[in-house]
Parts: structure tokens; C-alpha cells; sequence
């Protein structure tokens, strides 16, 4: 088993405090100034001196341009960001009105637009062929003990499905801690030992899952996909919802939630719980099931592996450069209906930030 993923704490790159190596000079350089100019006339090493110390404030003035008082106009262009020109991918799920996958799309039938304003398509892909690297997540508290022999199963059954040769999935474990059994890999005997290794502990850390699987995904290229199996309560987690949604808009990863239900007037029911699974499910692309038995398990796995199949991959330079928010929303609109005339669903991230993940 992989250990617990380590905390990570952010060292400082500079030990000096804020601009002290540039203070630090300014004497030391007049002192040497002093005795270098004994021998010149005294109006000389005056003006001199006042030509030195005048360039000393002006960088000083440029270096403390972060102290200016609230307000200024300098601080005022610090409340807009910057973009890098880079590509943004968009992937996006088509459904008809049964909820079946549309395939036979072209690039003329999408308009694709951020914060309202119109992009240009430079990539589109029908992504069958693009590489996925899957995030497995099993909730294994107690709670779910009474369905977690099925839970394995449909998982197993889902990942021969799913899975080929250049295709990686994950297994992580779901208690109070979140615990990665087998590392990205595409070998089926590694994944299903990993699979059958997964223990019962107390505890359920539903966002640190979310936030930790979607920082194992985050460097990996591909459609990143995060599947996570929970009855959708939250009991034990040190973030949470806000960080974990931001991290997985980060990551690009699509998150798809089977909330396990084995009753469905349970008064014991997270709905706080199964509510924010369904939103980060929809802000990121992804999808939610809910499933009472082994056969909606199966079938919820059955959807997901369609879709992927079946996802359109829309590219763009972004037009703007510079923006009021870190987050640039997206929104994709289909021109084409089916031959009712009825709309298509379309179902993809709902943004984007412009800063890298740090």
C-alpha cells in the first residue's frame, strides 16, 4: 500500500525579510563614496552624493511598489490578472433526450464562449482515442459496509471495461485518511489486488478525496477522470467543499459520484452530503448515479464508461488577456437538435482559472 499523502508545507525561497539586501547597501555604498571622492572639490562630491542618493530612492520607490497606500492606482491594477496564452481544453458530454451519448457531432455544431464573449475552436477531437488516467475513490466506512461487496464487484467489473493498454487508473482508499493502494498503472492484476486489498476504517474524508485524488491527477496528461463510490457523508475531512471544487477545476478533472443508497428514506441520509456531490460533479463536467443495489451500480459504471467514450474534446486561445476574476466561466452551446427537433444536453466544466496550480 502507498502511505498517506504527505503534507505539504511551502518553504520560503528568499531568507532575507523584504527588501533588506537592497536597504542594506545604501550606506555602504556612500561610505565608500565618501572616501573615494576626498581628493575632488567639496561642491563635487556634494552634488554627486545627492545624484547617488536620488537613485537610491527611486529603487527603493519601485521595490515598495507592494506598500503603496490603499487606493493608489498602482494597487488599483493589481485587482486585474493576467493571462497566459495557452491552450484550454474543454471537454464535453452530448447527451439526447434518453440520456444516450451523441457521437456524430462536428465543429460547426458547437459555439463555445467564455464569460459570454465568443471563442474560436482551434482544437476539436472526438476523444475515443485520447488516453484517460482514472482516480478510483471507495468510500470503505462503515457506513457503507452493507453494500461494499457489491461496491467491489461492479468496481472490478467496470475497470476491465474501461480500461486499455494506454489507458492508467488508480485505486485510492476512502476512511478518516485517504490512502493511495496502487499508483497510476494500466496493469489489470496490479488494480484488482489493489482493489481487494481495500480495508474498512472509521471515518469518511469525502473532500480530502476529492482534493487529494484531483492533486494526484494533476500533472498527468489526458482526460482525467475521478470516479468516487460513497453514500455521501462527510464526517471527518480537514477541507473543505470550496478547496476541494477548486482543486479538481484545477486539475481538469471530471468527477463522476455514485452516492450509494441502499434505502432510499433513510433517515440517516447526508442530503447536505449528496448535495455538494452533485454540484461538483456538474461544475466539473462529470455526472452523479445513484444506485441501490448491485444492478444500478453496474449500470452507473456502464454510463460512465459510454460517455467517456464518447466525450468531444473543444479547444481555445483565450481572446482576452487580462480579466477582473482568477476563474473564467465557459459555456458551450449546441446549433444541431435531434430529428424531434428537441435539444441536445450539453455537459462540460464550468470554468476555468487563469493562474496555475501551485
Amino acid at each position: 500500500m502507498v502511505s498517506h499523502f504527505p503534507k505539504k508545507s511551502a518553504q520560503p525561497n528568499n531568507p532575507l525579510r523584504p527588501f533588506a539586501s537592497n536597504e542594506s547597501r545604501i550606506p555602504v555604498l556612500i561610505h565608500f563614496f565618501m572616501m573615494s571622492t576626498r581628493a575632488l572639490p567639496s561642491w563635487s562630491s556634494l552634488l554627486c552624493l545627492l545624484v547617488m542618493v536620488c537613485a537610491f530612492a527611486g529603487a527603493q520607490d519601485r521595490q515598495q511598489g507592494d506598500r503603496l497606500p490603499p487606493g493608489s492606482q498602482s494597487q488599483k491594477d493589481d485587482s486585474t490578472f493576467r493571462v497566459n496564452v495557452r491552450l484550454v481544453n474543454v471537454f464535453t458530454t452530448v447527451t439526447d433526450s434518453r440520456g444516450a451519448p451523441v457521437a456524430d457531432l462536428t465543429r460547426d455544431d458547437f459555439q463555445l464562449l467564455e464569460d459570454g464573449v465568443p471563442q474560436t475552436i482551434k482544437v476539436f477531437e472526438k476523444e475515443s482515442a485520447i488516453p484517460l488516467s482514472i482516480a478510483l475513490a471507495i468510500d470503505t466506512s462503515p457506513s457503507t459496509m452493507r453494500d461494499f461487496k457489491l461496491e467491489v464487484a461492479s468496481a472490478r467489473r467496470f475497470v476491465r471495461s474501461i480500461l486499455r493498454k494506454e489507458d492508467h487508473l488508480s485505486v485510492f482508499e476512502v476512511t478518516e485518511n485517504i490512502d493511495q493502494i496502487t499508483r497510476f498503472t494500466s496493469d489489470m492484476r496490479t488494480i484488482e489486488r489493489g482493489i481487494d486489498s481495500l480495508r474498512t476504517g472509521p471515518g469518511t474524508s469525502i473532500y480530502d478525496a476529492i482534493f487529494l485524488c484531483s492533486d494526484a491527477l494533476l500533472d498527468r496528461e489526458g482526460r482525467k477522470v475521478l470516479v468516487l463510490i460513497t453514500d455521501g457523508g462527510d464526517t471527518t475531512s480537514k477541507t473543505d467543499y470550496n478547496n476541494a471544487l477548486r482543486r479538481a477545476q484545477q486539475a481538469e478533472a471530471i468527477v463522476y459520484s455514485i452516492i450509494v443508497v441502499p434505502v432510499e428514506a433513510d433517515a440517516g441520509r447526508n442530503l447536505g452530503g449528496e448535495h455538494a456531490l452533485i454540484q461538483i460533479s456538474k461544475d466539473t463536467g462529470g455526472k452523479y448515479y445513484y444506485a441501490e443495489g448491485e444492478q444500478q451500480l453496474d449500470d452507473a459504471f456502464r454510463k460512465i464508461s459510454d460517455e467517456l467514450r464518447t466525450q468531444y474534446l473543444l479547444g481555445f486561445y483565450p481572446s482576452r488577456k487580462v480579466s477582473d476574476s482568477p476563474f473564467r466561466r465557459i459555456q458551450v452551446e449546441l446549433m444541431k437538435k435531434d430529428a424531434q427537433g428537441r435539444p441536445y444536453q450539453v455537459r462540460h466544466r464550468a470554468g476555468y482559472y487563469t493562474a496555475p496550480a501551485k
